[in-house]
């Protein structure tokens, strides 16, 4: 139902931050690039006169799995599987309030309506282990020194 590729937003507050996903793209936000639905990645975000930060970006199955086995039977949601695009990204879009440098606080995730919905951290904390099984223990902050939160 969805292809293997989707649209990813990238946004923070301020603006004008680079974002370097461990994909090996880039951009400047507010941006969007394509991303695979099944992979799951790093996105390490930094803005001058504010502290870097990475956020966990998780590939999630999504309800269009549901909608295939339904519409095109079992050998549509063989192949979507198999390709990603029964997945998700999480979070999407990807909207982050970085902390001015030294003040201690830290980033935070925004939802679309600019609301906090948690600390960059927390949710760093609960995909981590699930991500470090794909781009890897280092990346996901499991192991050695993976960046500032």
């Amino acid at each position: 139902m969805n292809g293997p590729n989707v649209k990813y937003e990238a946004k923070s507050e301020p603006k004008g931050a680079k974002v370097t996903f461990s994909n090996g793209m880039t951009c400047t936000t507010p941006c969007k690039t394509n991303m695979r639905r099944k992979d799951d990645t790093r996105a390490d975000i930094t803005l001058d006169g504010y502290d870097p930060t990475y956020v966990l970006v998780q590939s999630k199955l999504g309800g269009a799995s549901f909608g295939n086995i339904l519409l095109g039977g079992g050998v549509g949601a063989v192949v979507d599987g198999a390709n990603g695009a029964s997945n998700r990204l999480s979070p999407s879009p990807l909207i982050v309030q970085l902390a001015p440098a030294g003040s201690g606080k830290g980033a935070q995730l925004l939802d679309k309506n600019g609301k906090v919905m948690m600390s960059v951290k927390a949710h760093n904390d609960q995909v981590r282990t699930d991500v470090a099984k794909t781009i890897g223990a280092k990346l996901a902050g499991l192991e050695g020194s993976a960046g500032l939160e």
